[in-house]
């Protein structure tokens, strides 16, 4: 009787093992695990290293680009099914020293799920922009400044591989408890899942395979007209044809600089190039950034230009540029002097630094976004956050089946993520301190950095891993950084690069690593995949944009380029700019009592305030369930990839966003399950090898069309960037009296 009742015991822990904490992972993830698949096989790393190698390549390709579009790894996991299938039935199966303890075969069966997930992993690390190549751009190219090879390759590989070292010291803590379930994965497992299940072709329709090569096809042919053919496509802003004249129509009708009434861009990269794919949105987060995106750009831009809160006249309604009082744009070479610091004699001669009142806006928005983010988490998500952090981090906490599942694989050592990240610090602090000149962060400031990271790793991560939100460290570590050691614009960049980029990719690699849990990769492959994706990634993206520096004439020198130019580099430029205000000019002559902006500051308390009304509202009229779903990180961060996106941006990604995410999603849900993922991957593979074939056959060579639909006027807008205040004059602008 004994027995039987300890058998019966073993069997009710076993069964209870079995069920994870959080519902969405018990109905999403598989309970088994097959330790026999193959894993590190040839096709794997062919496949692995190809994705990370071209998604490399055209993701740094695509950075400089006016219309900066990211390819995802999605794209890849959709895209190596056939060819992994492919190999697997065409490669020899010959093993080869058989018998002996090297023996191996280049084809050990048929394609794999597990060997699917590494080859995704290396794809995201091609797919996960070097943030830091935006140093790179801003000294080179913009401050136009000598910077060598080795310092610059220093820079980003250690800024990618210090992640790793964050990530392993709270990996236990945010990757084995069920509870830490990261909920951006679930996406991913169900289309693995998908993509392996055995798929029978329905009836009248196509397969997931078939379906994908026919977007990519149309998707690939299409964009010759937008890419090449027909450029107008990029952003059609109808409105300004009716009165090619007025300074006032053109500003509320231009797509890329003006307010965008009506404006909608027929080219994938317009669309996705800053929000992402629409179609991977769930509309009620679209809803949130159509209503932010509305408020902002059609309530508060035109009632603080019109009614010209901070002389907001005297520039264009939307620019990511900085300008004098007078109206022209700052000459920021004049104010630094020979050591790359201030000239403060300068700077007090020409004058302060303005912004668009737009620009100045959205940096307040920014601020207001990082208190949002936290008020709106503690108040709707503080006691599950608790409850799920106590019982993770709690002495007695159980294990789900996945984490018991994956107990049979040995796990890396700890030691080995503590020898990266000395090793790691040590080659900053030595590069720093090597070319100081040049990078101009002390060791105290990348201790600091490091710190930084350290401290908000763990809190940031349980935020990620329960709600989905990751609250961004930028504004902080350019505001920390800028009054401890103003005037210096590249210790500014390096600091904000080692305080919030390595934090940020730490979270990058413990979402990989909870992906692999799920799918019972074991821990050392998962490792080695990423290491070896990371290294990759860094040297291609470096790679690239060194030859494109010295590929392409005047690349990000707007002064020069045309005004159509496909090479306007625009996520670098306000990279540049914050490098100006923060760093070069610092946050006490912007943001502080010297400072034009101060008032901006309110934002924070704005911010704060905003979910606490929200969720009175919601406590209030608790049946309004509608109240709930106002998120006001999201709809405060609406905007925040504003400037560089413009307003086509936007409204052409909202418009998608609610076919996809509300009409097909509500009236065809069974179409939208089985392909509206894949259709998002052949959209961005199709508009990527087109835009590569067409720079290298055609724009490389000079060779281009000058006709009404492709020609130097962008969207036809030309007046939308003119000032309106009397007495300023701007050339091809008319004067206002």
């Amino acid at each position: 009787m004994a027995e039987i009742r300890e058998e019966g015991l073993a069997a009710a822990a076993m069964e209870s093992s079995d069920v994870c904490p959080i519902k969405q992972v018990d109905m999403t993830v598989p309970k088994t695990d097959d330790p026999t698949m193959p894993v590190l096989t040839f096709r794997m790393w062919v496949l692995g290293i190809t994705a990370c190698l071209v998604l490399s390549f055209v993701n740094q390709f695509f950075w400089y680009r006016t219309e900066p579009l990211t390819i995802g790894s999605i794209s890849a996991q959709i895209a190596v099914v056939p060819l992994g299938h492919l190999m697997a039935r065409t490669i020899t199966n010959r093993v080869f020293f058989q018998g002996s303890r090297w023996q191996f075969t280049l084809n050990p069966g048929p394609f794999n799920i597990k060997e699917h997930v590494l080859i995704t992993i290396f794809a995201n690390s091609g797919a996960g922009t070097v943030y830091a190549t935006h140093i790179l751009s801003a000294i080179k190219l913009l401050y136009k400044r000598k910077l060598t090879f080795l310092p610059a390759f220093l820079v980003m590989l250690t800024t990618q591989v210090l992640g790793f070292g964050w990530a392993g010291l709270f990996r236990k803590h945010l990757v084995e408890p069920g509870e830490m379930w990261w909920p951006g994965n679930l996406v991913q497992v169900s289309l693995f899942r998908a993509l392996h299940e055995k798929e029978k072709r329905p009836r009248g329709g196509m397969t997931r395979t078939q379906f994908f090569l026919i977007t990519f096809l149309c998707s690939f042919a299409y964009y010759a007209f937008p890419g090449y053919l027909f450029t107008l496509l990029t952003s059609v802003s109808w409105i300004c044809w009716f009165a090619p004249k007025s300074v006032l129509v053109q500003q509320l009708g231009s797509g890329t600089n003006g307010l965008g009434i009506a404006a909608l861009g027929f080219d994938w990269t317009t669309i996705a190039s800053y929000l992402g794919s629409p179609l991977a949105s769930p509309w009620f987060a679209t809803a949130n950034v159509a209503l932010g995106f509305c408020l902002v750009m059609y309530v508060m831009t035109p009632l603080t230009y019109f009614l010209n809160f901070y002389n907001a006249k005297n520039f264009p309604i939307y620019s990511n540029e900085l300008f004098m009082s007078s109206g022209s744009q700052y000459n920021i070479s004049s104010i630094i002097d020979s050591n790359f610091h201030l000239d403060v004699d300068a700077y007090t001669n020409s004058g302060p630094v303005y912004m668009s009142t737009f620009f100045a806006m959205t940096y307040g928005l920014g601020f207001a976004t990082l208190s949002a983010t936290l008020v709106h988490v503690l108040l709707f998500n503080g006691s599950d956050i608790w409850k799920q952090s106590r019982k993770a981090f709690g002495g007695n906490k159980k294990m789900d089946v996945h984490t018991r599942l994956m107990k049979k694989y040995e796990q890396v050592p700890m030691w080995w993520f503590i020898i990266i990240l000395i090793v790691n610090i040590a080659a900053i602090i030595f590069a720093c301190e090597y070319y100081n000149d040049t990078l101009q962060l002390p060791w105290w400031g990348v201790l600091l950095a490091c710190a930084i990271a350290l401290i908000f790793t763990l809190p940031i991560g349980i935020i990620n891993a329960t709600t989905n939100q990751q609250p961004g460290l930028n504004i902080i570590t350019e505001y920390i950084i800028g009054y401890m050691y103003p005037e210096r614009p590249v210790a500014n960049m390096c600091f904000k690069v080692y305080g919030y980029i390595s934090m940020t990719q730490a979270l990058t690699f413990l979402s990989d690593f909870k992906l692999g849990h799920y799918m019972k990769i074991p821990p050392r492959m998962m490792f080695m995949a990423q290491v070896v994706g990371t290294l990759i990634a860094v040297v291609v993206y470096q790679a690239t944009a060194w030859w494109m520096m010295g590929a392409i004439p005047d690349l990000c020198d707007t002064s020069v380029l045309p005004h159509d130019s496909q090479w306007k580099c625009p996520m670098d430029r306000v990279f540049y700019d914050a490098s100006v205000i923060w760093g070069l000019v610092g946050p006490r002559r912007i943001f502080g009592n010297l400072g034009a902006y101060s008032k901006v500051n309110w934002f924070f308390m704005g911010g704060a305030v905003a979910p606490l009304l929200v969720w009175l509202a919601h406590k209030t009229f608790p049946k309004m369930r509608w109240i709930r779903l106002i998120h006001m990180p999201v709809l405060l961060g609406a905007t925040a990839m504003m400037p560089p996106a413009s307003a086509v941006n936007f409204t052409s990604w909202i418009i998608v966003g609610f076919l996809s995410g509300f009409v097909i999603f509500r009236y065809r849900p069974e179409w939208w399950e089985r392909y509206n993922y894949v259709l998002s991957g052949g959209f961005d593979a199709g508009t990527a090898f087109m835009s590569v074939l067409l720079f290298f056959a055609l724009q490389s060579k000079n060779i281009s069309l000058d006709w009404w639909g492709s020609s130097d006027l962008g969207d036809r807008c030309v007046l939308a960037s003119c000032p309106t205040a009397p007495g300023i004059s701007v050339d091809g602008c008319p004067a206002f009296h």
